[in-house]
């Protein structure tokens, strides 16, 4: 979007699902100018906003608009590698995933970090979502985002449901109940009864649109936080009409636990080391990108046919720290990939894994993108717990040879590579109100600041913190 170029209060960098609350958050106060960047594509093409629109398919295979890609090292020893798919439009992974929006656990918060304790993040959970299945304390029936779950389950949905019941796990019917014990139940979702995906993106930052005080700048990656005397004061970005400098008082990056971590790094803030190799001047020493964690996840083939267009998981199974998963379908029928369907995959995932990955800043060059290793392997605890989930799923199927060595996934929750940490905490690089440590005016606040990747998939836990770090932010502003 091209015109003249003005100073915000706000800039956003990042229009994903942490950004998309962020901005509508901040821009509700219409005397407070708000500028949201995104490097993906708009949806205001009609084929665009059906493909984010539709949770009945993932809009990610090779050549969508909708995502960026990312090399990764899952693995050292085995050199096992996968190829991340972020969403880049607006709305980001939450305009393209499939819907899953089961929360953390209250013992997700248990470190005692200052506002950040399990009844205070309940009630930013409550804020945001409307739940149509269940009421009460534990729910809210006001918010944007709704949350229903599947009641009529695809036939190997139901196979793997009633395996788990007949194994003596428990039918649990609320996962997002914090006091929910482990066993099987049905995944609280995101999605309309019609199929619609209703993420941040479509219930928080589309009906904003039109404000007058909040502009979208799409295709515009920002590319470098200019600091100056310990204070961010502009993001330098690149889009449709050339390079430009925009000021702001605050910035707030939510571009996602890689890009978010990456531009921290360009921006001089990070390991002093890593960042002198790479050619860019020291401005904070920090330890961005050097312990983030993620969902490992092993598959194996399902013995049924897949069922297309459903979501792609409609029911898990938790126990000791394991998250089962029955995929509906195969990945290559779910993405639109072409060729032979596949056939469904069961997902044995650690959802409290010890290993911790590492993102490396390669160059000054904003185009280089960083390296990303997961280290997988790097935790003997973590592999008897991923061999104890794959027989867990043997058991539950009766098949004691599966034909075939499990395959190296991940989840795609990549978590905490700016993590918020108390004052003592030589892991943090944010404080509990997500602002950089030694920077004035500089914020992260989207799935890098989880100070730990949740024992559940982090979206709906992501949209929480945005909530919550976007209150944090207003009330301080508010106290001046």
């Amino acid at each position: 979007m091209a015109g003249r170029e003005v100073h915000s209060d706000a800039l956003v960098v990042g229009a994903g699902s942490a950004g998309s609350i962020v901005a509508e958050q901040l821009s509700s106060d219409l005397s407070r100018t708000v500028t949201l960047l995104e490097a993906g594509v708009g949806l205001s093409d009609p084929r665009l906003a059906a493909q984010s629109a539709n949770a009945l398919a993932l809009p990610i295979g090779a050549g969508s608009p909708l995502v960026r890609r990312y090399e990764s090292e899952l693995t050292g020893r085995s050199g096992q590698r996968a190829t991340l798919v972020r969403g880049a439009t607006l709305g980001g992974s939450g305009a393209v995933n499939g819907g899953y929006f089961c929360r953390a656990r209250p013992a997700d918060f248990a470190a005692g970090l200052p506002g950040w304790s399990w009844p205070e993040v309940l009630e930013s959970f409550r804020a945001i979502e409307t739940d149509l299945d269940f009421g009460g304390l534990q729910h809210g029936d006001s918010g944007p985002i709704p949350v229903r779950r599947v009641h009529q389950m695809c036939f190997g949905t139901e196979q793997f449901v009633n395996a788990a019941v007949r194994a003596g796990f428990d039918r649990i019917a609320d996962l997002n109940d914090s006091a929910a014990p482990p066993g099987v139940g049905a995944v609280p979702l995101n999605v309309t009864a019609a199929g619609v995906r209703s993420g941040p993106g479509a219930t928080y930052l589309l009906p904003a649109l039109d404000r007058a005080n909040l502009t979208v700048r799409t295709q515009t990656r920002a590319v470098r936080v200019e600091i100056e005397l310990g204070r961010a004061v502009a993001v330098h970005v690149v889009g449709p009409d050339g390079p430009k400098r925009l000021t702001a008082d605050r910035i707030i990056l939510c571009a996602g636990a890689i890009e978010s971590a990456h531009l921290l790094m360009l921006s001089g803030v990070g390991e002093a080391a890593m960042l002198r190799r790479a050619g860019v001047e020291v401005a904070a020493a920090l330890p961005v990108g050097a312990h983030f964690a993620d969902h490992p996840e092993w598959l194996v083939t399902a013995g049924w046919p897949g069922t297309p267009n459903r979501t792609p998981l409609e029911a898990v199974l938790h126990h000791e720290g394991a998250e089962i998963r029955p995929y509906t379908t195969g990945f290559t029928m779910m993405t639109g990939g072409g060729g032979p369907a596949d056939p469904p995959r069961i997902g044995a995932a650690l959802m409290a894994p010890r290993a911790r990955g590492r993102l490396t800043l390669l160059s000054a060059d904003p185009g280089v993108p960083p390296r990303i290793e997961h280290r997988y392997d790097s935790e003997p605890d973590d592999l008897a717990a991923l061999r104890r989930g794959v027989m867990l799923v043997q058991d539950l199927l009766g098949v004691k040879d599966p034909g075939e060595e499990p395959h190296w996934s991940t989840s795609q929750h990549l978590c905490g590579t700016a993590p918020m940490g108390a004052d003592n905490d030589e892991t943090a690089v944010l404080d509990s109100r997500c602002r950089v440590r030694g920077i004035e005016g500089l914020w992260v606040i989207d799935g890098s600041a989880l100070p730990r990747v949740p024992s559940r998939g982090p979206h709906a836990t992501i949209a929480m913190l945005a909530h919550r770090a976007a209150s944090l932010l207003r009330d301080q502003e508010l106290s001046r």
